[in-house]
């Protein structure tokens, strides 16, 4: 099996495919038409990205059968171009949480005691001390999350141990229903071991928050989601954290915001951010008073990228051996099958191609199939998903035509 690593990518990782008796072919720098060319020339297998995308010509060029994302979100690659070709996609998610978070933590820290400001000033030769003990602090003060995963959770966590309040917004909560804390009341999450506020609105967690922070995934749903119906909800002079993607945010309503009412804004993402490691940047919004950023980072720790690494090690090793792949972020959860047809026969060759072949005439799509083998390994039992109802017709000429069918039925599902 060839890996082709088209991202930087840590040297253990690089180690442990080579030990899973892959072929990695390591070219770092490989994007846009190169990247094209580079799967067409090597017919690599798996694909292993960082912050590369991955695009619909990309994957045509070449012959993929899985794309792996060093990293979190897949927001990078053509998710539905791969699903149409029947290639994996999978992640490594949460492997950089704590990471996030750290730096999540670092910005409200910053913000708080105006760190950047203060190393400016001393770099400049200027001692003003007057003005820069007039920092608030950050015990007793309201943290509110939008979003719990992974990094929500590793950021509340901190908070916890800091002595804030922690409230939260997060579509789980409202998927999860009963299973979660109850709105407004203060609890530990048996599933965390969190203390947290569940709050029902967005909106809400924007008002009562001192310091709000960001921590949702990019989705056609998220985009721009953070925008003047929130923003105008935070209090004067509280504090805006992202760490997840610059385009969750209405930048413009933001920028707004830090002129009116007086917001202090970390960020470590940007809505147009250069596609190479070193660029030219501009961006408005960085150069107000009372904002700061950093370079997209978040991830960027010795620890996050060997624990990524590892998990993408992982990844491939079962795909090679197994067939299957971890993370997975692109198999239909629900297919549009209709009827299961259960078949209960010996175990003996033909068996399945004799039914398949029928159900191919009945014009009966196999959406999934599962073969079980009893022991001893003279019986089995097919379970086949169909996107149909076969007719009683088919069902007898199916039962009839091999004398090692057992017993089949149909079951609505």
């Amino acid at each position: 099996m060839k890996v082709l690593i088209a991202d930087i990518f840590e040297q253990s990782g690089i180690e442990g495919i080579t030990a899973a008796g892959c072929e990695v072919i390591y070219q770092p720098d490989l994007a846009d038409e190169k990247l094209a060319a580079a799967l067409a020339s090597t017919s690599a297998d798996v694909l292993v990205v960082r912050s590369t995308k991955v695009t619909e010509p990309m994957l045509d060029a070449g012959s993929l059968s899985l794309v792996v994302r060093a990293g979190a979100g897949v927001n990078t690659i053509d998710v539905s171009a791969a699903s149409r070709r029947g290639i994996y996609v999978s992640n490594c998610p949460g492997k950089n949480a704590i990471a996030v978070a750290e730096l999540a933590f670092g910005l409200i820290l910053a913000l708080d005691r105006r760190i950047p400001d203060n190393t400016a000033d001393l770099r400049a030769g200027r001692w003003n001390k007057k003005e820069y003990s007039k920092a608030e602090g950050l015990y007793g003060r309201t943290l509110g999350l939008l979003g719990f995963g992974n990094v929500g959770q590793e950021v509340a966590r901190r908070a916890n141990a800091f002595g804030m309040p922690v409230i939260v917004w997060s579509r789980r909560f409202v998927r999860d229903g009963a299973h979660s804390p109850a709105e407004g009341r203060t609890s530990r999450s048996a599933r965390t071991d969190i203390e947290i506020t569940v709050i029902q609105s967005p909106e809400e967690v924007a008002e009562r928050a001192d310091v709000l922070s960001v921590h949702l995934a990019l989705t056609d749903d998220t985009r721009n989601f953070v925008g003047a119906s929130i923003l105008n909800r935070l209090k004067p002079g509280a504090y805006f954290v992202n760490t997840s993607r610059g385009e969750i945010v209405d930048h413009a309503a933001l920028a707004d915001a830090v002129r009116t009412r007086g917001i202090r804004v970390g960020l470590d993402v940007f809505a147009q951010e250069p596609s190479t490691a070193t660029d030219d940047f501009r961006d408005p919004l960085i150069g107000l008073p009372n904002v700061i950023g950093t370079h997209h980072i978040g991830a960027s720790t010795d620890q996050a990228q060997e624990a990524i690494a590892a998990e993408a090690v992982r990844v491939i090793r079962t795909y090679k051996d197994t067939g299957k792949v971890p993370n997975v972020v692109n198999l239909a959860t629900k297919t549009p099958a209709t009827h299961m047809l259960v078949v209960r026969h010996r175990d003996r060759p033909g068996v399945l191609a004799h039914v398949f072949e029928h159900l191919r005439s009945g014009n009966l799509n196999v959406q999934e199939t599962e073969n079980v083998i009893f022991e001893g390994a003279e019986a089995a039992i097919a379970r086949i998903n169909l996107d149909g109802q076969p007719s009683a017709h088919l069902l007898k000429t199916i039962a009839q035509g091999n004398q090692d069918i057992l017993n089949l039925h149909v079951v609505t599902i």
